[in-house]
């Protein structure tokens, strides 16, 4: 992560060496010059800044060099220090780069669609046939019927939650107050999964309604309360926080040459277990990335094929002091 340190003059007191590779600029020749001296500003910086911070995701920035890097822009001011603050530049993710072609990510679909069908259709006739040896079998080769029958189901299920993928359909989004929704989803969780974890809340009273899909983000939310409970597995005092906020500032590009777009509804799904393994940390939502040996991958890629189609965008991070693992789910507001 690159991060510049901007003093109260309004000019760079430090920067660190990422800094310095990302804006192809010594951090020599960036001390005293303003931010703008060293890369090309969000056009809405100034405007939307109003003392409260900047954010914006997946933003292309022009450096005075001539790069441009595509990163997530964030400036927050020094707790305790007035007039100093800390920028931070973080690279999107190639996924979250550029725009798909659609085209072919249309194409991928309707073949995986097609295929899973296909399969499935067999799969059926395996199941049927394992049932009516289930009555014939004898001694050691009793127990095959029964083995072939889970196999056959597990696999069904498995493409079962593969064809969500599939799914292009548009899903209603409309204001939603979030609290029943969360209440909802803590329930379940503690009726099952999760009934040995503690379950914190830390929300904001004042959140204004969100643009959502009820039955998405019910979907979004005990997706990851899972991956919560499953994570803390091996901590002795297992624990999961619920948190919300409303973050000034925050917005993304939703498709290339478009104006970012505000979202400021923030949620939180926080636990006390190790993280994820460092090799595949950047790569968390995409499809069959799993670091649980049993793990089939899908589960986090459905809660960011989700939150998309809802307009958001779905983060992984390790903050705090101790660290902390963070999903943070920001979608729009209604208005």
């Amino acid at each position: 992560m690159s991060v510049i340190v901007i003093g109260p003059d309004d000019r760079i007191a430090f920067a660190n060496s990422s800094a310095e590779r990302l804006l192809n600029t010594s951090e020599r020749a960036m001390l005293g010059q303003r931010l703008a001296s060293v890369m090309i500003l969000p056009p809405d910086y100034l405007a939307r800044r109003e003392g409260l911070g900047f954010q914006a995701f997946d933003t292309r920035l022009d450096t005075r060099r001539g790069g441009r890097v595509r990163v997530d822009f964030s400036e927050v001011d020094v707790p305790d220090h007035p007039g100093w603050r800390v920028v931070t530049l973080h690279e999107a993710a190639s996924r979250r780069m550029g725009q798909p072609d659609r085209a072919a990510a249309r194409a991928a679909m309707g073949a995986a669609a097609m295929l899973a069908h296909e399969i499935k259709n067999p799969l059926s006739g395996i199941r049927g046939a394992a049932q009516l040896l289930g009555g014939t079998a004898t001694g050691d080769e009793a127990a095959l019927p029964d083995l072939i029958i889970a196999e056959v189901d597990r696999i069904a299920a498995l493409i079962d939650r593969m064809q969500d993928f599939t799914d292009t359909r548009p899903r209603t989004i409309e204001p939603l107050n979030i609290y029943p929704l969360l209440d909802h989803a803590r329930r379940v969780a503690r009726a099952g999964f999760a009934r040995d974890v503690v379950i914190e809340e830390r929300f904001d009273p004042s959140l204004p309604l969100v643009l959502a899909n009820h039955d998405a983000l019910v979907q979004v939310m005990l997706n990851l309360l899972k991956n919560a409970a499953e994570a803390t597995a091996a901590q002795a005092d297992r624990r999961i926080i619920l948190a919300t906020a409303y973050r000034h500032g925050m917005a993304v590009s939703a498709t290339a040459g478009k104006p970012r777009r505000p979202l400021p509804i923030e949620l939180l799904v926080i636990d006390n277990g190790p993280g994820a393994p460092a090799d595949i940390a950047d790569h968390l939502f995409d499809p069959f990335v799993s670091g649980k040996p049993e793990g089939q991958g899908l589960g986090l890629a459905l809660v960011d094929k989700l939150v998309r189609d809802m307009g958001g965008i779905a983060q992984y991070a390790r903050e705090g002091s101790p660290e902390c693992t963070i999903f943070r789910i920001l979608l729009p507001r209604a208005a």
